[in-house]
């Protein structure tokens, strides 16, 4: 039984240590594909939606084209920011303005985002909800911007004896 509680504590460890850039790494992944395939016209399967939105948020002052390349352009840099650990305070803003822009359909076409019924989703309205995952991983990401990181043990930490702090693992 030691030995298992060995191997237990030693991945769990594993995945404290490299968990966060493990899922940086594929959200900028993701992020980089999926803003490069709007680059090209007709590649995306969210690309209607996605412009339609922007035309609406923009009140119409990006058109069609414009709103695309736009928003490939700013999927593209969240990635590439995500990837490189580059600017991540600023990227962790943008990636949030993006995933409540990629919500506002919900609001804005709920035909286009339900089915039949409220709670049954298009095609489209699972790649829409799925970003709530995206929203928790961005929590997560941002959490470390100031050397914040996952541990591996519960801490307690114990109240101040004479100013001096007691932190048990």
């Amino acid at each position: 039984m030691r030995d298992l509680d060995r191997l237990d504590r030693g991945i769990v460890a594993w995945m404290a240590r490299h968990g966060v850039t493990v899922l940086r790494v594929s959200l900028g992944l993701i992020f980089v594909w999926f803003g490069a395939l709007k680059f090209i016209p007709g590649l995306s399967p969210a690309q209607d939606l996605a412009v339609d939105t922007v035309g609406v948020l923009s009140f119409g002052l990006l058109g069609a084209d414009a709103a695309r390349v736009a928003i490939a352009a700013l999927e593209t840099l969240i990635g590439v920011g995500l990837l490189g650990a580059v600017l991540l305070r600023a990227v962790i803003a943008l990636l949030c303005v993006q995933l409540l822009g990629t919500m506002t359909p919900i609001v804005l076409f709920p035909d286009a985002v339900f089915g039949a019924a409220p709670l049954v989703p298009t095609l489209e309205g699972q790649y829409i909800f799925k970003n709530l995952v995206l929203i928790g991983a961005a929590l997560v990401i941002g959490a470390t911007v100031r050397g914040g990181r996952l541990h591996a043990e519960r801490t307690i930490d114990l109240p101040s004896v004479r100013g001096a702090h007691l932190h048990v693992e």
